[in-house]
């Protein structure tokens, strides 16, 4: 029998229908990847917050399955599903990590994304060598964002707590308006938990320029324009530039279309 959308009935039988599927693979034949459909069934079609929550929680502790130890992770982080009564950044952390160990690009992301913020909670410690390990390896598995992030942390350097000063910043300032590309070079070794290297910076904003990341070709354009990591080519300049214009369309016919399908369906 096939199912006829247009039908109210039909369409609210066959939800039913997999909900008890996924119930069934989940809790019976207890597969982790159908445990993770439940929970995005819970979520998306019954908008059971609460039962979605407790379902990627158990996936990601019982069966260690990635995906849900990430959704559990951004439950946990905004308050959603009673996975805290607020957001709660330090067990957001534990399951991005975990995820991060299981291999999912996106846990990766997260996990060094946390680590390297400044508002970091007081109960967390920064911790930037770390946050570069995890957005290296997403990375690694070709997560545009995450490449971004290292291309510039590269672009700029990260400095260590003890030199990232307003002081320090300004005297960097005037340094390298005097001598570009060498202001860097002023301070004592060890300075940098992330060293300044436009070479580097060049490889990652390519790659992720190539994964779609808008911001990363155009920076790449810029790159190529004034020679930073590469050398001066002004028709990949022009390439780059272009490629980050129609993504911006991209999205913006995107945001176009999703706003008239609102209004339709009002």
């Amino acid at each position: 029998m096939s199912l006829d959308l247009k039908n109210e009935s039909d369409v609210k039988q066959y939800l039913e229908n997999l909900g008890i599927e996924y119930r069934f693979g989940c809790y019976s034949e207890k597969k982790p990847e159908v445990c993770h459909l439940l929970g995005d069934y819970l979520e998306g079609i019954k908008k059971d917050f609460d039962k979605a929550a407790k379902v990627y929680r158990s996936n990601c502790d019982d069966y260690g399955f990635a995906k849900s130890c990430l959704k559990y992770g951004n439950y946990s982080f905004l308050g959603k599903g009673r996975a805290s009564d607020k957001g709660d950044p330090v067990k957001a952390f534990r399951y991005y990590e975990k995820g991060c160990e299981l291999n999912d690009p996106d846990a990766c992301l997260h996990s060094g994304l946390l680590l390297v913020s400044k508002s970091i909670p007081k109960d967390m410690k920064r911790d930037v060598p770390k946050a570069f390990e995890y957005l290296k390896k997403a990375c690694s598995m070709n997560n545009a964002n995450a490449c971004f992030y290292l291309s510039g942390m590269h672009i700029s350097g990260v400095l260590r707590d003890e030199f990232n000063t307003a002081k320090v910043k300004e005297e960097l300032e005037q340094k390298e308006k005097a001598a570009p590309g060498k202001s860097g070079s002023s301070l004592p070794a060890g300075a940098y938990v992330v060293e300044r290297d436009m070479h580097k910076a060049f490889e990652f904003a390519y790659k992720a320029c190539e994964l779609r990341n808008m911001y990363a070709c155009a920076n790449l354009s810029q790159m190529y324009a004034n020679g930073d990591g590469t050398a001066k080519d002004e028709k990949k300049a022009e390439k780059y530039k272009q490629m980050a214009m129609e993504m911006q369309d991209e999205i913006k016919k995107q945001q176009q279309l999703n706003f008239q399908q609102g209004l339709n369906a009002s």
